[in-house]
């Protein structure tokens, strides 16, 4: 939440979650940028598809073919992340055109990064592309 929050990015959360998130949870992890944060949450990924219908949407994952680096990213384009500790549900993965499945560069046998500091690599190189559109100067 706070990244998004200090990136004027919005947060879709697709349920289920990992997590809870009433205020007594979110206060007791720290997370006290919920008022700041643009969140929503579907019940599904259907759900979030009718409801944001992104313009383009990219699944990060370490099956991905494609270097997050290597395409151009465009305002309203949205990012999709599934939970840390096995990634995006393959049939998700599949549903995509391949080169809309992005991945992190990473040394082999090493373990996959942290969910947050994946979504900031790619978060702030779609904001670096648009000029760190609305950022403080």
């Amino acid at each position: 939440m706070r990244l998004c929050a200090n990136a004027g990015a919005q947060l879709h959360l697709i349920h289920p979650l990992g997590f809870l998130l009433d205020d007594r949870s979110l206060r007791r992890a720290g997370l006290d940028y919920r008022d700041r944060a643009n969140v929503q949450e579907h019940y599904g990924f259907a759900e979030f598809n009718r409801a944001v219908q992104p313009q383009r949407l990219f699944a990060c994952s370490t099956r991905g073919k494609i270097c997050y680096t290597s395409r151009t990213f465009f305002e309203g384009d949205a990012f999709l992340f599934g939970p840390e500790t096995r990634g995006l549900p393959l049939d998700i993965i599949h549903s995509m055109e391949v080169d809309h499945v992005l991945r992190i560069p990473m040394i082999p046998s090493s373990r996959s990064l942290n969910l947050s500091n994946a979504v900031a690599i790619v978060l702030y190189e779609a904001w670096r592309q648009l000029n760190f559109s609305g950022a403080l100067d």
